[in-house]
């Protein structure tokens, strides 16, 4: 899914989600309703629809209502069969898997999905002219990596279309996690006639997309603050699709989600510091633990953000329990490390990966401050300006605001300065290397921690702090390939990369890990929830009459 895609970085309240309250309840108000339709809020705006392009949370929970891969994901969290119609059949050297596609899986023309579908999808994610930021996930796949570093071709990638329904992958070493990592964003399939027709526009509105999942996108014009999801009568499982229509709203301040569903106007809203408490009895509150987490990125392209000294001063001069207790409250707690806690579990010893590899950047203001002596002396400064970037969602403003303040009382001659711009300018600005610091978070694809450590490999999309370090890249060779049938050793070098990327260089300032904290209507059942990935989906959801 996941900065599944960064899935690079966003607020922590992409994952929204709503409901309906007061006086004015929702099954009162559907009772008369032929159809099945609720209304919802979102905490930001689609930046695209395209499944190769995307790097926020907003956008690939919008891609994931309307598209499906081989695999999707089921209500406990796990990967069950998607287009695919059955399990594949996999080659000796546990490299090759051949999948039959459903065959009444169709695109919204009307085009059978076809594995050529997935061909070309898969050849777009890695090939260098289209910039992808999710094109290193695909490195696990033969000849990706050579691809996407112009050494190969990408019709050389190790995805074939034995015929229409008939599709190989063949990898580059074996992978214990390739069904949930084909659950992702960047895995899922695009129509090569309907694309190449779109060009540039396409997946840049409503209109220039196909949808080939358990709903339609109608009124997005491609900067819209609403739009709708439309049951689509022509997936494969509509049968087990009850919603008719989910109307969304874009509700950036929390206050404005909650106030919609106090008058009844909205089924589902997020929930963020003073509301939680407001609501926490109420039997429509609901709070999950996710796999989400919330950090500072640094631009080592930039003089000052280049020196580890600083990084780490930075890293240790804010309060991360008064942070989430204060700012948050919706259950979200503090991190020390990067790789959060209930997320992964050592093969042998089935210890917490968090809690085996321990805290590594806690707030401690006076180790902050010595390291900030010693910048200042590298750098050859006593003052210095920094700019943090960040969304201009409610939490993501109330966020820089109090690590502003932190920042600048525990480190006596930094200022800071803040820049807080729409979603999609923020990731534009984080692409281009445009900031100092950014604020952003991370949610993970699939539940593995090399997703994680993998966004600050040297060429990966991902890598806005342009961190580029061999001994590193070759670790993460080393848990893709060297020691990919070796769970243990595999488990030690994650344990050694976090490590190295924390403690040693810095290069990422994690402090909290996030919750989803909402209401949901209790007429409104099975939206599922999700603790990595995507936020939410209502392929299952429905309202009780």
């Amino acid at each position: 899914m996941k900065n599944g895609i960064l899935i690079a970085m966003i607020a922590l309240i992409g994952v929204v989600i709503a409901a309906c309250g007061g006086g004015n309840t929702y099954k009162e108000k559907a009772s008369g309703d032929a159809g099945q339709s609720i209304k919802v809020t979102s905490a930001g705006e689609i930046a695209t629809l395209d499944s190769a392009l995307y790097s926020d949370t907003f956008s690939s929970d919008a891609i994931g209502q309307i598209s499906e891969g081989l695999y999707r994901v089921n209500p406990d969290n796990d990967a069950e069969l998607g287009i695919a119609s059955a399990e594949p059949t996999v080659s000796a050297d546990k490299k090759t898997y051949t999948f039959q596609l459903r065959d009444d899986a169709k695109w919204s023309n009307g085009d059978p999905v076809t594995a050529a579908d997935f061909v070309f999808a898969f050849q777009k994610v890695v090939d260098p002219k289209t910039a992808s930021p999710s094109s290193n996930q695909l490195d696990v796949i033969k000849n990706a990596n050579q691809i996407r570093n112009e050494k190969a071709s990408p019709d050389t990638l190790g995805v074939k279309a034995i015929n229409d329904k008939t599709l190989e992958i063949t990898l580059e070493n074996p992978i214990p996690y390739l069904p949930k990592l084909l659950t992702g964003t960047p895995f899922l399939p695009q129509n090569e006639k309907f694309v190449t027709s779109a060009g540039s526009k396409y997946g840049t509105s409503a209109d220039t997309v196909l949808s080939n999942g358990p709903f339609l996108l109608k009124d997005w014009s491609g900067i819209g603050t609403s739009w709708t999801y439309i049951k689509n009568k022509d997936y494969w499982d509509a049968k087990n699709v009850k919603l008719d229509k989910v109307a969304v709203q874009v509700a950036k301040d929390t206050g404005a989600g909650v106030n919609l569903y106090k008058t009844g106007d909205v089924q589902y809203t997020a929930l963020t510091d003073e509301f939680v408490q407001q609501y926490k009895d109420d039997k429509a509150y609901h709070s999950k633990e996710k796999s989400l987490i919330g950090y500072l990125g640094f631009n080592e392209d930039r003089k000052a953000t280049a020196n580890v000294h600083l990084r780490k001063a930075l890293s240790m001069a804010f309060d991360k329990e008064a942070y989430t207790n204060t700012v948050l409250g919706d259950g979200s707690k503090a991190l020390n490390g990067y790789i959060p806690s209930g997320f992964a579990k050592d093969p042998k010893t089935n210890q917490d990966f968090r809690a085996e590899n321990g805290d590594f950047v806690t707030f401690d203001p006076e180790k902050a401050k010595s390291e900030w002596a010693t910048a200042k002396q590298e750098l050859g400064v006593d003052k210095l300006a920094l700019e943090v970037l960040s969304a201009d969602t409610e939490v993501s403003k109330k966020t820089v605001e109090f690590l502003q303040s932190e920042i600048e009382k525990n480190l006596p001659g930094v200022t800071i300065k803040l820049k807080s711009v729409p979603l999609k300018n923020r990731l534009a600005l984080t692409t281009a290397g445009d900031y100092d610091v950014f604020y952003g978070t991370w949610t993970p694809d699939y539940s593995d921690p090399i997703n994680f450590l993998e966004v600050y490999q040297s060429d990966g999309g991902l890598n806005f702090s342009k961190y580029n370090n061999a001994t590193y890249d070759a670790g993460l060779n080393d848990v893709k390939q060297a020691y990919a049938t070796d769970p243990e050793k595999r488990w030690d070098k994650m344990l050694e990369l976090e490590k190295q990327l924390i403690q040693t260089d810095a290069v990422v300032a994690p402090f909290y890990q996030g919750a989803s904290a909402y209401l949901l209507d209790p007429a409104v059942k099975n939206v599922q929830i999700y603790p990595f990935g995507r936020n939410i989906s209502y392929r299952l959801a429905y309202v009780a009459k």
